[in-house]
This record gives structure tokens, C-alpha cells and sequence, in this order.
């Protein structure tokens, strides 16, 4: 949504001054160089750049409320005329003002302390709104430090019943943002040129831009707040789906990938390698991924489900099916002329195509690496596991055999995987777990050769169809909807400090019965925040309540071989209970590990929570999760939330409500460009408009040629051509 002037505007109010939306903020009337100053810490620096720093909220300035409508702790703004003004000085030395106001259905009380600027602001007979947040003290309503709306001649000509409040940075307070975005607004409101045509503004009941512009900053009423916001969301959210429609059109468009056949009989060898039947949503999903791998076209799809779902076992077969293919005979001679040169050692056997799978952990690679070696035993497909650590020697063996084709299947961090060094004979197919930490402009650079590799994309945390949709909207969506049959939901209990040494008596019978548990600790050392951490509690348990069970440790520190080590005694029943870090948040799989304990629950985010309940999921048997809380009766959404349901996808809305979409679809989550206004939970019906309206569009108009969407070709190169690629599109 960038702004750039158009043509045919009307005459500047500041005739002599040149008009553009690159003007310098400290060459508008009303800020200066020291308030420019200030506003570089929010990176605001030009006209254009005061225009998109968008309020985050508004204050209710229309003094509608009456004195009966008050709410403790609820914002309020009503109309009064003022009938007493009182200054005088606290025992503690403090200037005190009084003023009271009568309003239409009673009396209130603004009081401000430390202001004695404000003594002769006030006189008796003035009618003015004040804003703020009521209290009751004694009979009558009191704001403390209410803002203020003189209803007279000195009421600013900018002034509405609205009043916007901005995103700041320290040092830079509200009345210089205000003043900025004022001046920004006198000066270039009406500059931007137009990126929807006339019919579609008209179809749509979009704001013209530059009314947009005055609205969402100054608004009219609440209403015309609603209308601003719907304008900048929509093209927001419709400009990010063509971008993303048009990335994934070029990636099909000129690039080539294997095509891998599953017919009946390679189907059935496959799953005869697993020790359980797929549910009917493996199935289907496998189903969706065999068609994609079918054709000429790179696959770009997101796999999501909740924990325990069987992502894995998905992926594990799509990678199955990619091993099992052999390389046609020219694909196989392209490659060798990339690869080693003629009369170099041939492979003994024919080439067959490789998948990779990269994981977000070493831990969580080694685990994949353990499953694999397990499904694949006796069939000769090569896999190797390629982590941090080992040895030159080792390393460079590897490296040699994926270069040569001998190697079938390559688990490793995402790091090494997709690192220079790492080089295939025929990479057929990529799996990326932990989808959040690989995001759009990462999967990008995937794609970069003549041939591709399919991809395939998995989510721990659970999305919203909606908001994956609308990130992740360069990928088809494939949803495993239930879990296998013999998965038991996990009782979770909250558990306070009064309530601990029942817990723990509850968990010492459950131990002696034969079960393994977790014990989650929040931090590895110990903390300014008084955190559990690790050592602690692992010296606490041991010498108190689990005294009685042999205790393994793992963290984030640990080096490779130690965590490794660690686990493979805890798989082995040689470790009763496990005291970590998050470090075991996903994928870890111990089937008879149904206990588990997080401490200072409330340190740790919602999705994380349920990802971390996940792991005591695994088996027939009921897991138990208790989250152990400071506080026994202190209400905590998150924690209610968590012990109320065990729906990955009613949580990750929970989640998003709670706290916004931040960093579940932020740039360092999801890799998606950074959104200037929408909130894809909010905003969920506009987000499922501009996704409908946007395909339509690049069905008809590909490249965006015709004239009318210039402009909005224009915004969408200059904001993520770049990043996605897109080049010249068309």
C-alpha cells in the first residue's frame, strides 16, 4: 500500500510549498527538526511514511455516554459544563486540580495531579468532553488525568469525536505522532494515486483512497473508523493474494520437477511398511500429495493437523514414494552432467530419485532418522542423517553419497540441508517441518534451478483455515482432521502451589505403576524472573518428592551426543522421568511417556502449552498433564483455555484472541511479508473476501495487464517483486 502521487490533484493548501509524499516530515509546518528527530526511532521520516503509521486504537471523544452507562475499568467520555475549578496543594507538596462537571444526568470529577499548566485552562460556564477511565470514589465518578475536548472556539479544526491513538517508541509521545501525522495529512492526504478502479471501489464500497486516508486518522464517526480500516485491510490482504498467487504461478510456470508415480502396487509396499493402518484423513491427504507429485510442476503444499494426527507418517510415505521412483534416463544424464563427471565410480545400482527432510531440531532430526531406520529396515534405501557435530571425516562421506545418488533419504537441520555443501544427484522431494520458521520468502529460495524438488510443508502449531489460506497462500492446504483410532484426549488438571505435594503424591503412584514423565521447566538457569530452571528443580525433585525415581536432564545446552545419549536411555525405560527445557516442544515420540508436569505454566505461550501436552499423547494409554501455576485462584485466559480443551485449532483461535496473530504469522514465524493494519482473526471475513476476489482476478487477468490495475501492479512489484521473485510479471 505503498503511496505515490497521481496525477490531476486539487491545489495544495500550501501553494508555495511543493507537494509530494517524500517530503521530509521536518519540513511540514507544526513538527521541525526536533520532533523529526524523535519520529526516526518509529522509522518515520517522510510524508508518505506519517500517512501509513496507521492508530492502533481510538479514544471516544463524542461525550455520548452518561454517568449511569459507567463501568469501573471501562473507557468513557461524556459532555459536561464545568461549575467548580479548585487548585491547591497536597500534604505531600503535590499541586492538585479539581474540576467538576455537571452532566446531563449527574455530576463527575476530573482530577490531575502535578499539572499546574492546567489551572488556567478551566473556568466556570465552560462546556467541554472529557475522556478516560471512571472510578467511583465515595458518590460520585472521578477520571484521573482524563484527555480533554474544549467545546469552544479553541477547539483545534482537526479535532473529532475520535480520537487516534498510535504506535510509539520511547522518548516519542502521542502529541508528536499526532502532530506529524496532522501535517502529513494537510500536506499529501490527496496524493496518493488510486490503485482500484472506479467500479470496483463502487462494487466493493471502498473509500477512495485519499478519504481513506483523512478518515483513519481523523475520523467522523465510528462507522467511518469501520469503513477506513475496511478499505486499507482489503487491498492489504487482496494485494498479498495476487503477490502470492502470482509467486506460485511463476514457480509452475518456469520451473520443471520429477514426476513420481504411485500406482497401486507401490502404494500397498509402502504401507505394508508401517506398523498401523492410515486413518481415512492419512489417507486422503497421501492421496492429495501423490496427485501433486504426478505432474511435470513443482508441489507446494502445506501439510497441518493437530499433534499426534500423523503428519509424520504422511510425510514419511510421500518421501517412500519419491525413493522408490527411478530417474528417467535423461533426467539421469542431466544430472550426472551437473554432477561428477564421465568415468567417475557409478552408482551399482539404478538412480532413483531423494527426499530430504529437514527438521527444526537436531533432536527432532535424530528422532525421524530413528523412525526411518526402523520403517526401512531390510529394504534398501539408503538414509543418512546429516547434524552439527560430526566428525569431518564422516561428513564428507555423506556429502559424497548424496552427491553420487546412493543415498535415498537425507534427515538434517534445516541449516545443513539447505546449506551450499549440500549437494543432491536428484533431489526429488523436500520436507520442511515445523512450517513456522520456514516461511514463504524462505521456501523462495528453494526453487532456483532448472529442476525442483516438490515440497511439502508441516505445521506443529494448528492454524486457522482461514488465516493459513491467507498466509500461506503460494501452497495448497491439506488438513489430517482426526486421529488414529486407540488416542486417548489428555486430562489436564491446573494445579497451585497448595495443591503441589497431592500432585506429586499422585504422580509417584503413577510412576510406580510403570509410567515415564516430563517435568517442563521454563528456563535452564536461574532468572531475575524467578523462573523454575533446570538445575534447580532437577536437584529439588531428585532429593524430595521423586527421590524414589532414577531422573534424566535435558536441555538446549547439552551438547548432540549428551541430548542423544539422554533420550535413547529415557526410549529404553532407563530414565523414569525426563526434567527439560521446551527442547522436547515437538515431535518427541515416547509412547510410554503419559505423565507430564509444566512448571511456572504461565511463563509459556498457549500454542507452545499444547504442543508440549503432545507429547504424553503418543499411546493407548490416557496421558495426564498438570500445569503448576503461582497463583491457585488467579485468573489466567491462557491456562483456563488450556485446561478447558485439548482442540489444536480451538486454541490456536484462543491464541490468536489472547494475543494477537504476532508471531504466529509475524515475518519470523510464518516468513510472510509484514502487514501494515490487518489481523487475519479479526479481519477473518475480509480475509476470505480479497482471497476470493484476488483468485477471480488473476484467473481473468494473470499479469495484470489491463490498464485499470496498473497501479496496483505498480504497489504489489514495488512491495514484494523483490523478495518473491516476481520480476517483471506477465
Amino acid at each position: 500500500m505503498d503511496a505515490s502521487p497521481a496525477a490531476g490533484q486539487p491545489p495544495s493548501p500550501h501553494a508555495d510549498r511543493p507537494r509530494s509524499l517524500s517530503t521530509p516530515l521536518e519540513r511540514l509546518p507544526g513538527v521541525g527538526t526536533a520532533r523529526a528527530e524523535k519520529l526516526v526511532k518509529l522509522e518515520l521520516v517522510t510524508a508518505s511514511d506519517a500517512l501509513m503509521h496507521f492508530p492502533r486504537e481510538y479514544r471516544d471523544f463524542s461525550g455520548a455516554h452518561a454517568v449511569a452507562d459507567f463501568r469501573e475499568g471501562e473507557h468513557a467520555s461524556i459532555a459536561g459544563e464545568v461549575t467548580s475549578v479548585a487548585a491547591r496543594t497536597t500534604a505531600g507538596g503535590r499541586p492538585l486540580l479539581t474540576v467538576l462537571l455537571a452532566c446531563k444526568d449527574g455530576s463527575v470529577r476530573g482530577v490531575w495531579f502535578n499539572m499546574p499548566f492546567m489551572n488556567r485552562r478551566f473556568a466556570a460556564g465552560m462546556r467541554v468532553v472529557i475522556a478516560g477511565v471512571p472510578k467511583k470514589s465515595g458518590l460520585i465518578w472521578e477520571f484521573s488525568h482524563p484527555e480533554v475536548r474544549w467545546l469552544s472556539s479553541e477547539e483545534q479544526p482537526h479535532a473529532s469525536d475520535w480520537l487516534a491513538i498510535y504506535p510509539l517508541a520511547e522518548g516519542v509521545p502521542q502529541a508528536v505522532v499526532r502532530a506529524a501525522v496532522q501535517a502529513a495529512l494537510a500536506h499529501a492526504a490527496d496524493l496518493p494515486a488510486e490503485a482500484f478502479p472506479p467500479d470496483v471501489l463502487a462494487a466493493k464500497s471502498l473509500l477512495p483512497i485519499g478519504e481513506a486516508f483523512r478518515e483513519i486518522h481523523c475520523p467522523s464517526s465510528q462507522g467511518m473508523i469501520d469503513a477506513a480500516r475496511r478499505r486499507f485491510v482489503y487491498q492489504e490482504l487482496f494485494m498479498l493474494q495476487l503477490a502470492l498467487r502470482m509467486h506460485r504461478e511463476r514457480q509452475q510456470r518456469d520451473h520443471a520437477a520429477a514426476m513420481i508415480d504411485v500406482d497401486a502396487r507401490l502404494d500397498s509396499r509402502i504401507r505394508a511398511r508401517f506398523p498401523f493402518p492410515f486413518t481415512p484423513a492419512q489417507r486422503r491427504v497421501c492421496g492429495e500429495i501423490v496427485a501433486d507429485m504426478r505432474c511435470p510442476r513443482p508441489m507446494n503444499r502445506l501439510l497441518q493437523g493437530d499433534v499426534g494426527s500423523g503428519k509424520t507418517a504422511v510425510a514419511i510415505y510421500a518421501m517412500l514414494a519419491v525413493a522408490a521412483t527411478a530417474v528417467k534416463a535423461g533426467e539421469a544424464a542431466s544430472a550426472a552432467a551437473a554432477g561428477e563427471p564421465p568415468g567417475s565410480q557409478p552408482p551399482v545400482k539404478p538412480l532413483r530419485y531423494q527426499a530430504a527432510i529437514m527438521a527444526p531440531t537436531e533432536l527432532l532430526a535424530r528422532q525421524h532418522m530413528a523412525t526411518l531406520e526402523r520403517l526401512l529396515a531390510g529394504s534398501g534405501v539408503e538414509v543418512q542423517l546429516l547434524v552439527g557435530g560430526q566428525p569431518a571425516k564422516e561428513r564428507k562421506r555423506i556429502l559424497a553419497r548424496m552427491q553420487s545418488g546412493e543415498v535415498g533419504i537425507v534427515v538434517g537441520t534445516q541449516a545443513l540441508v539447505c546449506g551450499e555443501t549440500a549437494k543432491f544427484s536428484n533431489l526429488g522431494l523436500v520436507v520442511i517441518d515445523e512450517q513456522h520458521r520456514f516461511g514463504v520468502l524462505q521456501r523462495a529460495t528453494l526453487q532456483k534451478g532448472a529442476t525442483d524438488p516438490h515440497v511439502l510443508v508441516m505445521t506443529a502449531t494448528p492454524i486457522p483455515r482461514t488465516i493459513a489460506h491467507a498466509v500461506y497462500g503460494d501452497l495448497d492446504v491439506s488438513v489430517l482432521d482426526e486421529q488414529p483410532p486407540g488416542r486417548q484426549t489428555v486430562r489436564t488438571y491446573r494445579v497451585g502451589p497448595e495443591q503441589l505435594d497431592q500432585w506429586w503424591e499422585f504422580w509417584c503412584k503413577k510412576l510406580a505403576e510403570g509410567r515415564q514423565g516430563y517435568v517442563v521447566v521454563p528456563a535452564v538457569e536461574e532468572s531475575k524472573r524467578e523462573l523454575a530452571s533446570i538445575a534447580s528443580t532437577f536437584e529439588a525433585l531428585a532429593n524430595g518428592p521423586l527421590e524414589a525415581f532414577r531422573l534424566g536432564l535435558v536441555h538446549g545446552r547439552l551438547k548432540p551426543k549428551e541430548k542423544a545419549a539422554i533420550m535413547d536411555r529415557f526410549r529404553a525405560g532407563e530414565i523414569d522421568v525426563l526434567v527439560a527445557t521446551s527442547v522436547i516442544e515437538v515431535g518427541i515420540d515416547v509412547p510410554q511417556a503419559t505423565l507430564m508436569t509444566i512448571l511456572d505454566a504461565d511463563s509459556f505461550g498457549l500454542a507452545q502449552l499444547h504442543q508440549l501436552r503432545g507429547r504424553v499423547a503418543r499411546g493407548s494409554t490416557q496421558g495426564i498433564c498438570g500445569a503448576v501455576t503461582a497463583a491457585a485462584d488467579a485468573s489466567i485466559p491462557r491456562i483456563e483455555a488450556f485446561v478447558a480443551t485439548t482442540d489444536g485449532f480451538a486454541l490456536a483461535e484462543q491464541d490468536l484472541l489472547l494475543r494477537g496473530p504476532g508471531e504466529l504469522v509475524g515475518t519470523r514465524q510464518s516468513g510472510a511479508p509484514p502487514m501494515y493494519l490487518a489481523d487475519l482473526l479479526r479481519d477473518s471475513s475480509v480475509v476470505a473476501e480479497a482471497r476470493r476476489d484476488a483468485l477471480e482476478l488473476f484467473a481473468r487477468d494473470p499479469s495484470l495487464s489491463a490498464p485499470s490495475w496498473g497501479r496496483l501492479r505498480e504497489l504489489i512489484l514495488k512491495r514484494w517483486g523483490e523478495q518473491l521473485g516476481l520480476g517483471k510479471v506477465g
